[in-house]
Formats: structure tokens, C-alpha cells, sequence
């Protein structure tokens, strides 16, 4: 599908017929926005345009050099949007190719990014006048969305941190959510690492009109501070991830101690029953009647007694 936003008339209008790029210049036009195009919109654009525009393999390319690169007529800059599903993020490689003033979008899937930024395109359309606006519009937003995964991160370990304060149960699915959790933290902080990299190189270009440097600036300190803010919940994680692990470890011992402490409290009674089970002559077996099985029996409920006893008075129990 391919959507193309035209100045006419002192107004932004939509078109997705490329049978208008024979009428016009580049001057009429502000923004071609392929969204998983077929081939005959593809080499419409490519002739109009005099590119040639990236595959997705080329978008994926995950080398600095491939995120912003200029060539004689043209920038090229690659940059991955995250789109939220319930058991995490699938990324979606977007491709940026600047020529003449005109922004041309490849990308595959649909993104709030872009339906955002096309309604504040259409309230305000003054505000972007090249398709270089437009461009750091979309990064803008992207910006935007970016804190809202981190700040949507930090709920999550907050309730996190509260279930393992308050939850007596800790067991391994605790520590896979954690796991789950850190796996996205890091892919967050690598999706803002990539955004880091796209504005550093727009700031070293000259092609840029001089009003979007100072909103570049503001964009490289936001991107700067997220990349803190995601290392500082990375390390939450972690340092939850050993609390729950040292709980577990805590929960074993006790279990441990419990059987530890059992057996040792009933090794003398075994042992007197041992010894009063031996086939030989022992004091107190020739009395008659049922003496001898209550001398033995309270024998071996004295020296249990003297054990725990014992323990208790050394605090082990």
C-alpha cells in the first residue's frame, strides 16, 4: 500500500494512486509512505524518485555504518520499531530515504508511531514544510514510545518487587518472569541505542534545515537519559533476581535444617532401641513383667528430650 501526501491548495491531501507521480514535481510532494508495497509501487517510486529503495534484509542490517549513511543525492538512514504483542515486542525494521526535500517510508507493518505522527502531520501542517520535518517528527514520537516501554518496564518490576516482598511462595516461574523481563529491558535499551545512533548521525549532517538541530539536541538528551533509565532497571532486575534466588536458597535450608534436625533427634532413641534390641543379657532385662520394655522406652524419650533440650539451648531450632 502506498499513501502519498501532497501540498495543494495551503493543505496536506492523501493520494495512493501512483499514477499522479506523471503530474508532479518534487516540489508537490512531502511524503511517500509504502506500507508492505507491491512491486509495480515500488519501481513507480524508484523511477519518480531516481532511488533505489531497501530491501528488508538491507533495513535489518544492524552495522552503524548501515543505520545513517549519505549518498550524492540522497540519505538513507535504517532505524527498528517495536510493535507490543502479549508476550513481548516483534521489531519492525522501518527504512528512511531523504531526496529532494521528500521523505519516502518502507516498512511492513502498521505502527502507532506513524498513525501518530500523520495525525499531528494533518492538525499542524505548517510545522512541516520538507520532508525532513517529517522525518524527525517520526523520531520524535518514536522517542516518546520508547519512554513509554521503559516507564511500562518499571511498573513491572515495581509490582514485581512487591509480590516477592509480600508472596511466601517463590518459586521458579518467579525467577522465569524475571528472566522474561530482563530479555525485554535489554532489547528496549538496544532499540534506543539504535535511535541513539540515527540522531548522532543526522547531527553530523549538513543536509538538515537549521531549525531541527535544536530539537535534535533535546531528542539526543531524551534518548541519552532512556538509555540510563533502561541500564537502572536492568540492574533492579538483577539485583531482584539474586533477592528471589537468595529467598529460595533461605526456603531450602529451612527444609534441610527440618530433616537435619529429626534425624539427629531420633539417633539416641535409635540407638537405645539398637542397643536394647541386642540378643545379650542388659541391665533391667531380668525383671520380670513389662519393666523392661518401659525402661527402654523411657530411655529413649530422655535422651530425645536431652537433645532437643540441647538445641534449644544453643538456638539451633
Amino acid at each position: 500500500m502506498i499513501t502519498i501526501y501532497l501540498k495543494q491548495h495551503n493543505k496536506i491531501i492523501r493520494n495512493a494512486d501512483i499514477e499522479i507521480f506523471d503530474s508532479l514535481g518534487f516540489d508537490d510532494i512531502l511524503w511517500i509512505d509504502l506500507l508492505s508495497p507491491t512491486i509495480k509501487e515500488q519501481k513507480a517510486v524508484e523511477e519518480f524518485m531516481d532511488i533505489d529503495l531497501l530491501s528488508k534484509q538491507e533495513a535489518e542490517e544492524i552495522e552503524s555504518t548501515s543505520k545513517y549513511s549519505e549518498t550524492e543525492n540522497a540519505i538513507i538512514s535504517n532505524s527498528n520499531f517495536f510493535l507490543p504483542h502479549s508476550d513481548g515486542f516483534n521489531i519492525e525494521p522501518v527504512s528512511f530515504i531523504l531526496s529532494e526535500g521528500v521523505l519516502v517510508t518502507t516498512r511492513t507493518a502498521e505502527s502507532r508511531t506513524f498513525a501518530e505522527c500523520t495525525k499531528k502531520f494533518q492538525m499542524n501542517f505548517k510545522a512541516y514544510p520538507t520532508g525532513y520535518h517529517i522525518m524527525i517528527s517520526i523520531l520524535e514520537v518514536r522517542i516518546d514510545y520508547d519512554a513509554d516501554l521503559v516507564e511500562a518496564v518499571g511498573r513491572q518490576i515495581t509490582t514485581l518487587n512487591k509480590e516477592v516482598s509480600t508472596d511466601d511462595q517463590i518459586d521458579e516461574e518467579m525467577i522465569r518472569r524475571i528472566n522474561h523481563l530482563q530479555e525485554n529491558t535489554m532489547s528496549i535499551r538496544e532499540n534506543i541505542f539504535d535511535r541513539q545512533r540515527v540522531l548522532s548521525g543526522i547531527l553530523r549532517s549538513e543536509h538538515f534545515p537549521n531549525d531541527v538541530y535544536p530539537r535534535l539536541q533535546l531528542m539526543m538528551r531524551d534518548v541519552n537519559s532512556l538509555i540510563s533509565h533502561a541500564d537502572f532497571a536492568f540492574e533492579r532486575l538483577d539485583y531482584l533476581h539474586d533477592t528471589v534466588l537468595g529467598l529460595i536458597n533461605i526456603e531450602q535450608n529451612k527444609i534441610v535444617k527440618i530433616f537435619t534436625v529429626a534425624s539427629v533427634l531420633f539417633l539416641p532413641a535409635t540407638l537405645v532401641a539398637s542397643i536394647y534390641g541386642m540378643n545379650v543379657t542388659l541391665p533391667g532385662q531380668n525383671l520380670e513383667g513389662m519393666w523392661p520394655f518401659w525402661i527402654a522406652l523411657i530411655a529413649m524419650f530422655a535422651v530425645s528430650g536431652a537433645v532437643l533440650w540441647f538445641f534449644r539451648i544453643r538456638k539451633w531450632l
